[in-house]
C-alpha cells in the first residue's frame, strides 16, 4: 500500500495508453475485439504503426516492416490508420489529465506526465491518484491506460510499462533502487538496441551493474552517455514536468512504394509535404522560422539539410521554395526510399514580428489563396483541390 504522500519529494505520474491506435479500432468496431491487428499501410514499404496485444505474442511490434509482420502473424488484420480519430480521442484524454493537474506534459498523442505534487488532499495517496486517473480515462473513452507513479519522470515512465496492459505501478521513493536495479539495461532511458549491445559488451547487463560501475570509467568509455545512464541507474532525474509543451517542429514524410532519383522525382513529394505542413501551421496560428529536408537512400542512409526562413512563413510556397533550394546540397544520384520535410523554429503569429519591406504584395496574395484553399478542403475534403502540377 502506498505510504502518505507527504513523504514524497515529488509525485510524478506517467500515463501511457495501451496499444492506442489498435485499442481505438477495437473500441469503435466491436467485431475486431480479440483479434490480432496491425495498424499501418499494406504496401511493400509500409511499417507497423501499432500492433494489438493479440498480435504481439507472435513477435510483432511497432516500426517493424509490414512485410515481416505479416510473415510472423499471417492471420493479423491490417487496418489503415485514422489519424483524425486518434487525435480526437487524444484530446479527450488530455482533457481528463487536465482535471487532475495544471502541470501536464504531453509527450505524444497517447502519453503524458502529470505532476501531482501537493494534490494528496484532493485525490488521496499516489495509489489513489493513479487509480482515479485510470478510471477517469476509461469512463471518458472506454480505453485502458497504464499508469506509473514515482518521484521522478524516468522512474514513473518505467513503472507505467512494467505491468502493461492496463497496468498500475507505484514506486515509493525509498524503494526506487530496489525497483530499478534488477531491471535489464534496456530499461535505461535513451539506451537503444545498439547502445544495449555496447553495454553488454562491457559486461553490463542490469541497471544494478551500471549503478555499481565506476562513473569515471563509464564516462571514459561512453562519453556523456556514461554520465547519463549512471545518474539514471541511481534514480537521479530532477527534470520537471513542463506543462503546455510547445511543438518543436511540424513534419511530414513519406516512405515511398518505389525508389525515386533526382530532383524532379523528389519535388512532388516535397510539394505534398509542404501543403500538409502549411495547413497545420495555419491551423495552429504558427509560422516556421526554418525548413528541414530529410532523405533516406535505399541503403537506409539518412541525410538532412536545413535552412532558416526570413521572414518566418506559414505558406506552402515558401516552404517548398526553401526545400527545393536545399536539394542542391544532396547527392541525388542515389535512389531515395523516403522523402521528408519539417518546419522548425515555430513562431506564434500573435507575437510581434519585424515586417519585411519588399514582397508584401505577393505574400498577401499567397495568404489569401491559402485561406481560400483551406476553406474548400474543410468543406469538401482534403482531396478536393489539387495543384496543377499534380494533374
Amino acid at each position: 500500500m502506498s505510504r502518505p504522500a507527504s513523504t514524497w519529494p515529488r509525485i510524478i505520474v506517467h500515463a501511457d495508453m495501451d496499444a492506442f491506435y489498435a485499442a481505438i479500432e477495437q473500441h469503435d468496431r466491436p467485431e475486431l475485439r480479440g483479434k490480432p491487428l496491425l495498424i499501418g499501410g499494406d504496401s511493400p514499404r509500409s511499417v507497423v504503426t501499432t500492433a494489438s496485444y493479440e498480435a504481439r505474442p507472435f513477435g510483432v511490434g511497432s516500426a517493424m516492416s509490414m512485410v515481416v509482420a505479416k510473415r510472423k502473424c499471417p492471420q493479423a488484420l491490417i487496418i489503415p490508420p485514422r489519424m483524425h480519430r486518434y487525435a480526437e480521442v487524444s484530446r479527450q484524454i488530455m482533457e481528463v489529465f487536465d482535471t487532475f493537474s495544471p502541470r501536464v506534459e504531453a509527450l505524444s498523442l497517447d502519453e503524458a506526465f502529470l505532476d501531482m505534487t501537493g494534490a494528496e488532499r484532493l485525490f488521496g495517496t499516489p495509489l489513489d491518484m493513479a487509480a482515479a486517473i485510470k478510471w477517469a480515462v476509461r469512463e471518458r473513452t472506454g480505453l485502458c491506460v497504464s499508469v506509473g507513479v514515482a518521484a521522478s519522470k524516468y522512474v514513473a515512465k518505467v513503472a507505467s510499462d512494467v505491468r502493461k496492459p492496463d497496468g498500475l505501478c507505484v514506486v515509493e521513493p525509498q524503494d526506487t533502487l530496489n525497483f530499478l536495479h534488477p531491471l535489464p539495461i534496456s530499461r535505461l532511458w535513451g539506451v537503444g538496441k545498439r547502445g544495449e549491445e555496447q553495454l553488454r559488451a562491457l559486461g553490463l547487463a542490469t541497471i544494478a551493474d551500471v549503478a555499481a560501475a565506476d562513473p569515471t570509467w563509464l564516462r571514459g568509455v561512453l562519453g556523456s552517455m556514461g554520465d547519463h545512464i549512471y545518474r539514471l541507474a541511481q534514480g537521479d532525474d530532477p527534470r520537471p514536468v513542463v506543462p503546455d509543451r510547445e511543438a518543436q517542429s511540424i513534419g511530414a514524410e513519406n516512405t515511398l512504394d518505389e525508389d525515386v532519383r533526382g530532383a524532379a522525382a523528389i519535388r512532388p513529394h516535397l510539394m505534398h509535404a509542404a501543403d500538409r505542413i502549411a495547413w497545420r501551421l495555419r491551423r495552429g496560428s504558427l509560422a516556421a522560422g526554418g525548413v528541414r529536408v530529410k532523405l533516406k537512400t535505399n541503403r537506409f542512409a539518412l541525410h538532412t539539410r536545413q535552412v532558416a526562413l526570413r521572414p518566418p512563413s506559414q505558406n506552402a510556397g515558401d516552404l517548398l521554395d526553401a526545400a527545393l533550394a536545399l536539394l542542391e546540397h544532396f547527392d541525388l544520384r542515389e535512389p531515395m526510399r523516403l522523402v521528408g520535410l519539417a518546419a522548425f523554429d515555430l513562431r506564434d503569429l500573435a507575437a510581434p514580428v519585424q515586417g519585411e519591406l519588399f514582397g508584401q504584395g505577393k505574400r498577401q496574395k499567397q495568404q489569401q489563396l491559402d485561406a481560400a484553399l483551406d476553406k474548400l478542403r474543410e468543406r469538401f475534403g482534403k482531396g478536393t483541390v489539387k495543384r496543377g502540377s499534380d494533374v
